[in-house]
């Protein structure tokens, strides 16, 4: 008995041996070595050479444009992630009672979830949004103004970028669907027979069980929209002025174009305080609106 349960751990830890490896390899190796370059001056073609505190000095004190991306970076999540979420529910919500063609439309919102982050869909998106572009051309046809340089403007240019993250909002809704359908049905009734009418329902019921999954796609998208990369860097490469200079952008820049790997690996390490500290803030509000049913006993 004792050889067969040995066997068995023996065959589990060779299952998850990959897992292992890699996230040792992969994630938690690099992750050690990022957190020692930004303690030095090292720019990738040299030894790295310890400087202590010197890079964070130099971002907080010195890098005007640091400030600027954080600040960019920080407006882009603060719109995209709240709209996404509320386009997401409000297809969900259409989507969530079954007919012929459901299973098509959520493959169909899906799809943007999938190829949104591309490199294809980004220059598409810079093609659409050009002087000469669709979308001039469909307000042409309006009879309103056609001649807005979107993506020349620092006040148009940023909404392009949150309106294309706007558009990719399929895995919410996914999950949003998934939510909707664990809610129990009995509630619904109930409040049928009391002449509960849509609004009272959706207040009082579906929003109140959906907070758990609010809740789940709200960390998600808030740490996809921190990380945002191909929409700044090839729509707009930071223009104008670096109105859309994203973070993990200037990052990238500062890392292997201006070769100040150890800035760089700084910075990585202040994004990643920052993700933490706003996830950790969720997580100790969510007892305020986070709504758990009791299981039974």
């Amino acid at each position: 008995m004792a050889h067969r349960k040995r066997r068995e751990k023996i065959t589990g830890y060779l299952f998850i041996s990959p897992f292992i490896i890699g996230f040792v390899c992969f994630i938690s190796i690099p992750m050690l070595l990022s957190l020692f370059f930004s303690f030095t001056r090292y720019d990738i073609l040299s030894p790295p050479e310890f400087i202590g505190l010197g890079n964070y000095i130099t971002m907080f004190t010195e890098d005007k444009l640091f400030w600027k991306t954080f600040g960019v970076t920080m407006f882009y999540v603060l719109f995209s992630v709240p709209l996404r979420l509320l386009m997401a529910l409000i297809v969900a919500l259409l989507l969530v009672r079954p007919g012929r063609l459901s299973a098509f439309y959520r493959t169909v919102f899906y799809l943007p979830s999938i190829i949104g982050s591309s490199v294809a869909v980004a220059i598409l998106w810079k093609r659409m949004f050009a002087s000469n572009g669709m979308i001039n051309a469909l307000l042409g046809e309006m009879g309103i103004e056609s001649n807005i340089a979107w993506l020349g403007r620092s006040q148009t240019a940023i909404w392009t970028l949150i309106i294309l993250s706007v558009w990719q909002f399929g895995s919410s809704m996914l999950i949003f669907l998934a939510g909707l359908k664990q809610i129990p049905q009995y509630l619904y009734e109930a409040a049928i027979v009391d002449g509960v009418g849509w609004f009272t329902k959706f207040f009082k019921i579906t929003l109140p069980m959906l907070t758990p999954t609010i809740f789940f796609n709200l960390i998600n998208q808030m740490i996809n929209g921190f990380m945002a990369f191909t929409q700044s860097f090839i729509i707009t490469e930071g223009k104008p002025q670096n109105s859309t200079l994203f973070y993990v952008v200037y990052m990238y820049q500062n890392s292997f174009k201006f070769n100040k790997l150890g800035y760089g690996c700084a910075m990585a390490w202040f994004m990643v305080l920052i993700v933490g500290g706003l996830t950790a803030l969720i997580f100790l509000t969510q007892r305020k609106w986070v709504y758990y049913e009791k299981k039974k006993k």
